[in-house]
């Protein structure tokens, strides 16, 4: 039956300058990868196995059991479907679980990858095919009750017994409890656990140990280690975070991940070549933060770009109809700045997945020059993708009104699983300090007339001299991310100066630094916000970009860098890079920009290519029929199933007919 499409959604998309699929094509990679893209999800969307009732409408056990039930049908199908291509598991993969995550999702993201890479050729070959295959289930067990981001404050050890070559593992305090890994609470049978590694009552830092924690016959714990669920969470509540405590449980030698250090058999330790390759899992899983971020953003702005179009209110002029609230140019002002900034962190999520794939192969081939820069970039572009994700996702369920605060519109559950990511793998803060601790390093080197490289390399003899007196077109992007680049400069080069000033002031090197911090923050913003531009107006200048889709995507370009330079104001007005006549412009050109785009706006949103069954929106389908769905939902509500409750008995009506007794 064809279904009906409400007609100002339908008349947007006839009205636009470009056509989606062009669009799709360069956010995807080309007509062929989005052509899989589909075929995966039609597989998914149309197969009645990944068919389940509302998570919203289930209690936090069924939800769990739910999802385990749908991943491992998802693990099982893929494999007869020979789905082995990484990006198509991706694609696969997040369409059977939408914005929640999979129940072996840190088995994928974080427990392979470490056994990949920090695991030697004789512990892979113990390991590696069991995890791969499923036959064991892993997490990665780091962050205790009382030490998240600060690793070297970690509190569970690994004693070394050379007379027996095992490692004996505790958890000496309540604080050391391992505390919300994800799958740990139920579902994982190994982890690896970083542990604090002590031979002969010495101290060795965080190193990384397998640790079988379930048995393998009947799931119960093992002798010694005490596991459990720690409870409901503001999100993601399909997943079990657990508690982890070990309680003198000892371990083989071998379970110490050696690839990069190693202890000997008789307690010899030896280091490795950089104590940060045992990052590596942290960055990759930053790395994929930024893309989700970008992704979770597309799906908030997608809803709330349609449901404004949907939805008519108020009377702009006497006696007409009502107007499209996406009309409203308070209403532009909320969500473009947000499209543009999802488009632009979609671009960015692909450069740091790029990078990271050219430095992990420097890496593996000895080349470690890159991890500085690596980690600093991936902590920054983490930090700030997601902080502004959080505030847009807020911002798109505001602008639809009531309706947004329903779990129809798909925005309340995006939200509360995704805000997550401002504080797991590394808290923003310290993510943004640890950027700037890279970027006094490199600043410094400048100084002493080293020449500088990728993303610091407009730092390299830099002096900050403002430019005032120009006259600038506003939207020129070079000129924009000349602007981005000076900001940049001068705050790196005023947070540098900031902490020399608290050094000479008599502080030591940590007191200093924390007196500077938040000059230190504004500065990694600043140089994580220029990346992000630079890398955007980058990508309009590759020449198989399709001439059709160029301007709205610059104009997209334009509106990004134009709003954080407005919002930004003072950065650039401080020193008298920019004058007011600047900003002012920059004001009136963002008004003209969103007029420009407000013809495009549903193009642009269809363009992210999220079919109805992964937005889970009733608000932002694609059809528009937005009323009629929404009280189909409501219907399905459980309180729904009987007219009158079972509470009515039990309660309410012995106290109404008390209360009438009394009249």
């Amino acid at each position: 039956m064809a279904v009906t499409v409400n007609p100002d959604l339908r008349k947007e998309r006839e009205n636009a300058s470009f056509h989606p699929e062009n669009v799709t094509n360069f956010l995807y990679g080309g007509p062929a990868v989005v052509k899989r893209k589909r075929e995966l999800e039609s597989l998914v969307l149309n197969d009645p196995d990944f068919q389940h009732e509302d998570l919203n409408f289930l209690s936090r056990e069924q939800q769990y059991e739910t999802q385990l039930k749908k991943s491992i049908t998802m693990i099982s199908k893929g494999e007869k479907l020979k789905i082995t291509d990484a990006q198509d598991q991706l694609f696969y993969r997040s369409t059977v679980v939408g914005s929640d995550a999979p129940s072996f999702g840190v088995h994928v993201i974080m427990f392979l990858p470490t056994l990949y890479g920090q695991a030697t050729q004789e512990q892979k070959d113990k390991w590696l095919k069991m995890a791969e295959k499923y036959a064991i289930i892993g997490t990665y067990a780091q962050t205790e009750m009382g030490h998240g981001t600060f690793l070297r404050g970690l509190e569970t050890t690994a004693t070394y017994d050379p007379t027996t070559q095992e490692f004996v593992i505790n958890t000496p305090t309540i604080t050391a409890y391992k505390w919300w890994p994800g799958a740990l609470g139920k579902t994982a049978n190994y982890c690896v656990l970083m542990a604090q590694l002590y031979i002969h009552g010495k101290s060795y830092g965080p190193h990384p140990f397998m640790l079988q924690i379930r048995s393998l016959q009947d799931h119960k714990p093992l002798p010694g280690v005490t596991v459990g669920d720690i409870g409901p969470k503001f999100g993601y509540n399909t997943i079990e975070n657990g508690f982890l405590a070990v309680n003198n449980v000892r371990i083989p030698r071998e379970n110490m991940l050696m690839k990069y250090s190693r202890v000997e058999p008789d307690g010899t330790y030896v280091k490795p070549q950089s104590t940060k390759l045992a990052y590596g899992t942290m960055v990759f899983v930053r790395a994929t933060i930024v893309v989700q971020s970008a992704s979770v953003l597309a799906k908030a702005v997608t809803i709330a770009t349609r449901y404004s179009c949907v939805r008519r209110q108020s009377e702009m002029k006497p006696g007409q109809p009502e107007p499209q609230v996406l009309d409203y140019v308070t209403q532009q002002y909320k969500l473009f700045p947000y499209l543009a900034a999802a488009y632009a962190f979609w671009l960015t999520g692909q450069t740091m997945m790029s990078v990271y794939t050219k430095s992990s192969n420097k890496i593996s081939k000895g080349d470690i020059s890159v991890l500085p820069e690596l980690h600093a970039l991936s902590a920054g572009l983490k930090a700030l993708t997601t902080w502004v994700a959080n505030v847009g996702m807020e911002e798109c369920r505001m602008a639809c009104g009531g309706h947004g605060y329903s779990h129809a519109s798909g925005l309340p559950r995006l939200y509360a699983n995704l805000t997550a990511g401002a504080t797991y793998e590394g808290e923003n803060t310290v993510m943004m300090l640890q950027t700037a601790r890279y970027l006094m390093k490199s600043y410094n080197q400048s100084l002493q007339g080293e020449k500088l490289a990728g993303s610091v390399a407009y730092l390299s003899g830099v002096q900050p001299v403002p430019a005032a007196g120009r006259t600038r077109n506003m939207l020129d992007l070079g000129v924009l991310c000349d602007a981005y680049r000076h900001r940049a400069a001068r705050l790196v080069h005023e947070a540098a100066v900031q902490l020399r000033n608290e050094r000479q002031a008599g502080k030591d090197q940590p007191d200093a630094w924390n007196a500077a911090s938040v000059d230190l923050v504004k500065a990694a913003m600043a140089h994580s916000q220029y990346f992000v531009v630079k890398n955007f107006a980058e990508r309009l200048t590759d020449s198989t970009l399709d001439s059709s889709i160029s301007d709205v995507l610059t104009r997209l370009c334009q509106l990004h860098a134009l709003h954080g330079l407005v919002n930004n104001s003072g950065d650039f007005l401080e020193d008298g890079y920019l004058t007011g006549t600047d900003i002012h412009q920059a004001r009136r050109l963002i008004n003209a920009l969103m007029a420009k785009l407000r013809p495009d706006a549903v193009a642009l949103v269809d363009a992210f290519d999220f079919p109805d069954g992964i937005l889970n929106s009733v608000l932002g389908r694609y059809d528009g029929n937005v009323y009629e769905h929404l009280l189909e939902w409501a219907k399905a509500s459980p309180l729904n199933k009987t007219d009158v409750h079972q509470s009515y008995h039990k309660y309410l009506k012995p106290f109404l007919e008390a209360n009438r007794a009394k009249l």
